[in-house]
């Protein structure tokens, strides 16, 4: 079974999409409505840990396979699926929303690992469209494991620099956080 035809199969029978995409944005209704200030405890972080997880993977794989179908493949917006290409975005944002009404996103577990995510695959989606718009046509004595070679290096001092970034932020993040408890030095 290709992909193709696993996304024919789910769009025939639309009821589970259905029932999943509409059962996480209820779920996270009612876990707000009823751990209404709670969300940062124990039994009601984890719910929401398992709510990102289950929309935020199907979520973002829609937007990539969207970003997929209309930049590489020129797809017409026309001809977008309802249940497998909008359906899963819409939810995902939707039990996001809702989950943020009652818990910072830092307080859920994990949830900095499904940020890592969307930002890695945005970042591989813009390196993939640059390469595939620019047209580069490389004819030379090199060796492509080179090529390669030297992508990887300038990728790993990106990811560098991004860390560099971001956890120096974190460390004034959590100093910030410290003065905000009423610590004293």
């Amino acid at each position: 079974m290709t992909l193709g035809e696993f996304f024919e199969l789910l769009a025939s029978n639309p009821e589970i999409l259905i029932f999943f995409f509409l059962a996480c944005p209820l779920s996270a209704a009612l876990a707000w409505w009823l751990g209404r200030g709670e969300g940062h405890l124990t039994p009601w972080k984890y719910l929401y840990t398992f709510l990102v997880y289950a929309i935020c993977i199907p979520g973002i794989f829609a937007v990539t396979l969207n970003i997929y179908l209309f930049l590489f493949e020129r797809q017409s917006i026309f001809d977008a699926d309802m249940w497998t290409q909008v359906l899963p975005i819409l939810s995902m944002l939707a039990t996001l929303y809702l989950i943020r009404q009652n818990v910072s996103f830092d307080a859920v577990p994990g949830f900095g690992k499904i940020h890592g995510l969307m930002l890695m695959i945005g970042a591989i989606l813009i390196v993939m469209w640059l390469v595939d718009r620019t047209h580069i046509i490389a004819i030379s004595i090199i060796p492509f494991y080179h090529v390669i070679l030297g992508f990887l290096i300038l990728l790993g001092i990106g990811m560098l620099g991004w860390w560099k970034f971001t956890s120096g932020r974190d460390i004034a993040v959590a100093a910030n956080k410290g003065d905000d408890l009423g610590h004293s030095d």
